[in-house]
């Protein structure tokens, strides 16, 4: 009887195991996106040329050439060259280092602080919720782009100070998606079972909680290296990123700006396709990644 009604109880308790959750980044998955497979397919493409531009650029982006100068593109200068003599593409191959590394190093900035900040405000509440929140909402009455550029003027014009001011400005998104996420989450019956289990404040915060509101802010992060990028250039553009001779997409174009009257287009077309390709493949790829791991787009 006593094995009888073991069994009994056993086959319930098998028949509730939770299933294996399912790769959302599978290849079933992924080929019904083809934004993610363009977007991807592309970035993937910049980063290597941006890890492999000393063997793809015969010469050094940032000397000078007076007896090449303002050559129409050709098969030895496929962009054709500056006023200076440099190669055009060249300069937008290198540039490519510096707009990947702004994008990439500034989001990270942005998002580590808008997630500790957020989780602090959403799981405690009180006064530091109070406090984040004002503080937030100081940054947001400023324009993003007028902001970033007063930061930069502060800190004074350079890659390093570029990418503060830049990650600076993207916190406020990750901290407001992180603290609604946490006033969601905490509420749940799970949250709720590991308070009972006697878990701390912290395992339940960073164990429990976070890894289940990753998602949104993965999106939310693919989308904000774009804009990245774009706040780079049109700060390099106005003189206050990366200061010349170092290749920057922002700063050729305004460098180009001047020849544009007289006729040398190639020498903005560059930089120009550069930030155009790279922004919108980020940006469909950002699309895709929230339709991958939104359950009710993925499932249609």
């Amino acid at each position: 009887m006593v094995d009888a009604a073991a069994r009994t109880t056993a086959a319930p308790v098998a028949l509730a195991e939770a299933p294996k959750p399912r790769r959302l980044f599978s290849w079933r998955t992924v080929r019904h996106q083809p934004r993610f497979l363009i977007g991807g397919t592309f970035i993937g493409f910049l980063i290597l040329v941006a890890i492999a531009a000393p063997l793809l650029v015969r010469t050094d982006p940032k000397v000078s050439h007076p007896a090449d100068a303002i050559q129409r593109p050709s098969a030895q200068h496929l962009m054709g060259t500056d006023d200076l003599g440099r190669d055009v593409l060249g300069r937008a191959i290198y540039g490519s280092r510096v707009s990947l590394a702004v994008g990439i190093i500034a989001v990270s900035i942005g998002l580590i602080t808008g997630i500790v900040l957020g989780m602090i405000a959403g799981y405690t509440g009180g006064w530091a919720d109070l406090l984040i929140l004002r503080v937030i909402d100081a940054l947001l009455a400023f324009p993003a782009l007028l902001l970033a550029i007063a930061i930069t003027s502060a800190l004074g014009p350079n890659l390093r100070n570029t990418m503060i001011a830049i990650g600076i400005v993207a916190s406020p998104v990750y901290t407001r998606l992180t603290r609604g996420q946490v006033l969601q989450a905490k509420e749940r019956e799970y949250i709720e079972a590991a308070r009972t289990a006697g878990a701390s404040q912290a395992r339940i915060a960073f164990r429990h909680i976070l890894p289940n509101i990753l998602n949104p802010l993965i999106v939310q992060a693919s989308l904000s290296i774009a804009f990245a990028i774009l706040a780079e250039a049109s700060l390099s553009f106005l003189g206050l990123g990366v200061q010349p001779p170092t290749p920057t997409w922002g700063a050729d174009i305004n460098h180009a700006r001047a020849y544009l009257s007289n006729g040398f287009w190639w020498m903005s077309v560059g930089p120009g396709v550069a930030i155009l390709l790279t922004v919108f493949s980020f940006n469909l790829l950002g699309d895709s990644i929230r339709d991958i791991l939104d359950p009710r787009l993925r499932d249609r």
